[in-house]
């Protein structure tokens, strides 16, 4: 097997070991998908900042952000307030049931696109992790692979698209679940507890 090709599908099951897991951003997908509201944009946006991000680590800047530390740690303050703000936002849905849309009334009155987006951007950009798996960790085992390095970074790449685009179409799949309020209402409730949970820990690492 030549060596790019080797580096490529490296890199293809390193970035998806990274990113399959439950966290912020998978939850916001997931939910974006379950309403098929503004899919393709939400995908994108998730797509192309991984994208910008493996290539980055890839071209070195991993070693910058480790130099930096209080880069990080505003990102985590900041990436935490954000995170509880979301859960509480999820938490009343979860608890208020007149709040709560079923699949089919979602689909009646959709979200407006730019304020969707610019959450995604900040579950994805406020999120410290992110730096340090997708941007250090991830350009550090590229630049084990020497010259196919950038193959490596362009599987992680690919790893990414296809998750998030699996994701956020596939939801549709547990649509049928989801037809009764009560299943969005112990959805919502999930993503609270990871909100939660995920700004718990970026507060203890400070």
């Amino acid at each position: 097997m030549p060596d790019s090709l080797a580096a490529a599908l490296t890199g293809l099951a390193f970035g998806l070991s990274l990113i399959v897991a439950i966290g912020a951003q998978n939850a916001f997908v997931l939910r974006t998908g379950l309403r098929r509201t503004h899919v393709l944009p939400v995908v994108a946006v998730c797509a192309l900042s991984d994208a910008v991000l493996i290539l980055a680590g890839v071209g070195g800047l991993g070693t910058l952000v480790d130099r930096h530390p209080a880069v990080l740690t505003v990102a985590r303050v900041a990436g935490a307030a954000f995170l509880l703000g979301y859960a509480v936002v999820a938490a009343r849905r979860a608890l208020r049931p007149g709040a709560v849309l079923t699949a089919e009334d979602g689909d009646a009155a959709p979200a407006r696109v730019w304020p969707v987006v610019a959450t995604c951007l900040a579950l994805t950009w406020l999120n410290p992790h992110v730096y340090l798996d997708t941007v250090v960790l991830l350009g550090s085992v590229a630049g084990t692979h020497g010259d196919a390095r950038w193959w490596f970074g362009g599987g992680a790449v690919l790893g990414s698209l296809i998750w998030f685009t699996g994701l956020g179409y596939g939801a549709r799949l547990l649509r049928p679940l989801f037809a009764r309020p009560g299943a969005w209402r112990v959805l919502d409730a999930a993503i609270a507890l990871v909100m939660v949970a995920i700004a718990a820990s970026l507060l203890l690492g400070l």
